[in-house]
């Protein structure tokens, strides 16, 4: 976590001191003016190979897939250094694995893992607050806090096999969660911020419900309250303050 302040710190200085050419012209410990109008996105891509790679207990792994994630937002200040707004969240995430073997740790019992097939969408919306915290009294950089409110849900199919032997899985979820995200933004210029941010806490609650080989059918509910640092939910993305 150390490691990961240091970076935000260097990368917040590296854009202060590319941009010292404007200020801005704001009051002193103001650094979101009432009636500012906020506006910006977030888009992450990920794709992997593996071939005949060999992890732990898992051998021969031969797979490829990607993950697509994409966060638009917008807020309005309704006071000074307080916005509220929303976020839109669309995700995609597809898993193709063939050949692939796990062994035991005695080295005697092999289990095979052939022609897996994984697609799932996830989408969701969300109202946020945003409180800002400047710096002393700089215009450049602050730390915020947003607290969200989130609704949405998942689809999903899985395939294992081919011919006669394949079968499939499609499940669908509901979601509903509640949590706070801080993080730091910093100007590159007058209008154009960077924005990290994690998140710290939240509640969740979900339900699925899956059909397989278009027969069996199952349900799932869970609930579930973190109160810890989630460093998979890290998000950078570029924010316009009009």
């Amino acid at each position: 976590m150390k490691k990961l302040l240091c970076i935000i710190c260097l990368a917040c200085i590296a854009f202060g001191g590319y941009a010292q050419g404007g200020q801005k012209k704001l009051p002193p410990k103001v650094f979101v003016p009432k009636g500012q109008w906020i506006a910006g996105s977030s888009v992450s891509y990920s794709e992997h190979t593996e071939n005949n790679y060999d992890f732990l207990v898992v051998e021969k792994i031969n797979s490829d897939g990607y993950s697509f994630k994409l966060s638009p937002m917008f807020a309005y200040a309704l006071k000074d250094n307080m916005a509220l707004g929303g976020r839109f969240k669309y995700g995609r995430t597809l898993v193709r694995m063939d050949e692939t073997q796990l062994k035991n740790l005695d080295d005697e019992n092999q289990f095979d893992i052939n022609n897996v097939y994984q697609l799932k969408h996830s989408y969701s919306a969300m109202a946020i607050f945003r409180n800002y915290i400047p710096l002393g009294d700089s215009k450049r950089f602050a730390i915020f806090s947003e607290t969200q409110l989130e609704f949405g849900g998942s689809q999903s199919k899985v395939a294992n096999g081919k011919g006669e032997a394949l079968t499939g899985t499609y499940s669908k979820s509901t979601d509903l969660a509640f949590g706070v995200a801080p993080g730091m933004v910093a100007f590159i210029n007058n209008y154009t911020a960077v924005e990290v941010s994690i998140g710290v806490l939240g509640v969740n609650l979900s339900k699925k419900r899956q059909v397989t080989n278009q027969v069996e059918t199952g349900e799932q509910s869970s609930t579930s309250a973190n109160f810890k640092i989630n460093i998979f939910s890290i998000g950078l993305g570029i924010a316009f303050y009009l």
